[in-house]
């Protein structure tokens, strides 16, 4: 880890968590917070993740798996271009309390850590914003988000630049590109929390399925 991740770890406790365990109830007792905090910090995620998604899906009515999607950040953002076909998932029960309604479907508990409890092929996109970072969901689970998506369906994403290649990001995202499980057409670094100089990597890719 260099000095700016150590930086960002010291201004962002919850960067210094290992654990789902710890997560959570770090979460559960940030939830009130949350929303606020996410403001004042100047968190760009979900909002930049949204632009760079809705080039390439003009369709509305698709049908959206938001993972990681907490108080309904991104859920927020993708009304306002008139996606309203989402489901959301989330760690924590106390974040999930405190999505909006009338912008997600359906809402449920659910580590993503381990297999998602979602038949194959069921969504038309995968968008996951602020959930691969430091102690939070490792890379195996774009495996289950490909697993979960149709073919020809999108995957939009961030991952924190301080865990892109401790955690492996960089060889999943290598992996699934080799053996043709995806098409990535987007991936740059984005400003991401701008307040506490941390950056993460957007990308966007294609799921294919033979």
């Amino acid at each position: 880890m260099g000095q700016k991740d150590k930086d960002v770890v010291n201004k962002i406790p919850i960067y210094k968590l290992k654990t789902t365990k710890e997560v959570m109830k770090y979460y559960d007792g940030w939830g009130d917070k949350y929303d606020q905090e996410m403001v004042d910090w100047n968190y760009t995620g979900p909002k930049e993740t949204v632009n760079v998604f809705t080039k390439y899906t003009p369709n509305k009515k698709i049908r959206i798996y938001d993972a990681g999607c907490g108080t309904g950040l991104v859920g927020i953002e993708l009304k306002k271009y008139d996606y309203l076909n989402i489901d959301g998932a989330d760690l924590s029960e106390k974040l999930l309390d405190l999505v909006p309604k009338g912008y997600y479907k359906n809402l449920e508990q659910t580590d993503l850590n381990k297999p998602i409890k979602v038949a194959n092929d069921q969504y038309d996109a995968v968008m996951c914003v602020g959930t691969f970072t430091f102690g939070h969901v490792k890379p195996h689970a774009l495996n289950e988000f490909i697993r979960i998506t149709k073919n020809k369906g999108l995957i939009c994403f961030t991952i924190n630049e301080g865990i892109y290649k401790e955690y492996g990001f960089d060889k999943k995202i290598k992996e699934l590109s080799d053996n043709n499980q995806w098409n990535v057409k987007e991936f740059f670094k984005s400003d991401y929390i701008a307040s506490k100089d941390v950056n993460a990597w957007l990308g966007l890719a294609e799921v294919i399925k033979k």
